[in-house]
């Protein structure tokens, strides 16, 4: 039987999952990547389990891997891009808070996303018009809120508007403090849990284009109906790039004029 686009990238991502979950805990060889970087076994091993899964089905189809790169044809209208463990470093700490992501780039549109929580058991997915999230082979659909007003911040680099714009500020900002309360879970997990209400925002800097780290949560907020721009309000992935997502206009209007505020006077905000 032929998975659909959507049941793929689901069974993908719940595949890495398995892996995740099974590691845990294990004494795991490490692979240095950069300096300030590195994957576990577990990451090569969640990759290869997700990457069997869509080879098998998708055998046309390229793959852009965190931990294998590019594979399949050099030019394909159809790119998965895979994140096999979102948060790394929290994973070799014995901390949970991690994801599994999966996301299907269809020409310049994300078609397809899956996120999974290996702990929690939940899996979040859109099939680009709208966002659930699973449990107990059970979707319900996303519904973005501001309730909570936590804000998950990304203060891991790359920082490329630094000097003039650094996420880290608005942490010491007293109207950023009167209106919200700031969160740091060091893995874009916390991007779906913008979608699913239980962050108000999420900001980071950075080129997230292409990015397999951020392609599925920031699927899954457009779909649920946040407002998903750059940090400056423009279009993603141009300008200044980075991302700030709101479950509402309020709330992305209140940031957009905290982040505006470390930009010299000159630079225009949409």
């Amino acid at each position: 039987m032929l998975l659909t686009d959507r049941d793929l990238a689901i069974a993908a991502a719940e595949a890495g999952a398995a892996v995740v979950r099974s590691r845990y805990r294990a004494s795991l060889s490490r692979f240095e990547k950069s300096p300030r970087d590195f994957a576990t076994a577990a990451d090569i091993e969640a990759e290869k389990a997700i990457l069997d899964v869509l080879r098998t089905a998708r055998t046309r189809d390229a793959v852009m891997g965190e931990e294998s790169g590019h594979t399949g044809p050099a030019v394909a209208d159809r790119t998965w891009l895979v994140d096999p463990l979102c948060g790394t470093l929290n994973y070799a700490a014995q901390t949970t808070l991690v994801a599994v992501n999966v996301a299907l780039r269809t020409g310049s549109e994300i078609t397809v996303a899956a996120s999974a929580d290996p702990f929690a058991q939940e899996l979040f997915w859109t099939e680009g018009v709208h966002a659930y999230v699973r449990r107990d082979d059970v979707d319900e659909e996303l519904r973005p809120s501001a309730d909570s007003r936590l804000v998950d911040v990304n203060l891991d680099p790359p920082f490329p508007n630094s000097p003039v714009f650094r996420a880290v500020r608005l942490l010491a900002d007293a109207e950023f403090a009167e209106h919200f309360r700031p969160r740091v879970v060091s893995t874009t997990l916390a991007v779906a849990w913008v979608a699913a209400g239980r962050r108000a925002a999420y900001i980071t800097d950075g080129n997230l284009q292409d990015s397999v780290h951020f392609a599925s949560g920031i699927a899954l907020c457009q779909a649920a109906g946040c407002v998903v721009t750059g940090i400056q309000g423009q279009p993603l992935h141009t300008g200044a790039g980075g991302l700030l997502v709101a479950a509402d206009q309020v709330t992305h209007a209140t940031l957009l004029a905290l982040i505006g505020g470390q930009f010299p006077p000159e630079v225009g905000f949409v």
